[in-house]
C-alpha cells in the first residue's frame, strides 16, 4: 500500500489532470486525501483537477457542435439519456451546467447536448468555468477534510476486500436503475 502512495504522490498531478478530462472525481478525491496524508497540494490538485475538467467538457461542447456526425452514432444507444439531457437543459437553463459535474451518469452527455443546441459559446464557457472550479473546490476540501476517515475505510476494505466490489456493484446498478428510471419513455 505504501508503495503505491509513494508511487501517485509521484505521479499523482499527471494522473489527476487525465482522469480530470472525463470527470476526475475518483482522482480528484484520491488527490484530497493524499494531500491530507501530506503526499500532494491541495491547491495545486484544485487547480490542476479544475483546469482539467473545464477542458474536457469544453472538448464534448465542441464535439457536440461541430462533429455532430462523427459523433452520433457512438450515441446511438444513449438517445433517451441525450433526450433527458436536453430536458433538464431546458428545464434548469444554466445550472445544468453546474449540477452535472456532480451527476456521474449525465457527466459526458450533458455537454456534448448542450453542443447540439444553439446555446452560447461564451456563455457554456462562463458557466463551465465556474461550475469546473466549484467542483474542484468543493471535492477538494471536502475529501481532504475526510482523509482520516477515507484512509481509515481504505485500511478496513483492504483487510475485507470483498466488500469494495460487492460496494461497487450495488452503486453501479443503482445509477443504472436511476437513469433507466428517468429516461424511461412515459406511456
Amino acid at each position: 500500500m505504501e508503495e503505491i502512495i509513494n508511487s501517485l504522490s509521484t505521479y499523482g498531478y499527471i494522473i489527476l489532470f487525465l482522469y480530470s478530462l472525463g470527470g476526475g472525481f475518483f482522482a480528484l478525491m484520491a488527490a484530497g486525501v493524499l494531500s491530507y496524508a501530506g503526499k500532494m497540494d491541495l491547491s495545486l490538485s484544485i487547480v490542476i483537477a479544475s483546469v482539467a475538467n473545464f477542458i474536457g467538457d469544453l472538448v464534448l461542447f465542441y464535439l457536440g457542435r461541430y462533429n455532430k456526425e462523427i459523433i452520433m452514432p457512438y450515441l446511438k444507444n444513449h438517445r433517451r439519456k441525450l433526450a433527458l439531457s436536453h430536458i433538464l437543459m431546458k428545464k434548469h437553463g444554466y445550472k445544468i451546467i453546474f449540477i452535472q459535474k456532480f451527476i456521474y451518469g449525465l457527466k459526458t452527455l450533458v455537454p456534448i447536448a448542450i453542443g447540439l443546441t444553439k446555446y452560447d459559446l461564451k456563455k457554456f464557457t462562463l458557466f463551465n468555468i465556474a461550475a469546473a472550479a466549484l467542483f474542484a473546490v468543493t471535492i477538494g476540501f471536502l475529501s481532504f477534510y475526510a482523509g482520516a476517515f477515507l484512509i481509515k475505510a481504505a485500511s478496513y476494505f483492504s483487510d475485507k476486500q470483498w466488500i469494495a466490489p460487492l460496494f461497487l456493484v450495488v452503486l453501479v446498478t443503482l445509477l443504472w436503475l436511476y437513469l433507466s428510471k428517468a429516461s424511461k419513455r412515459k406511456r
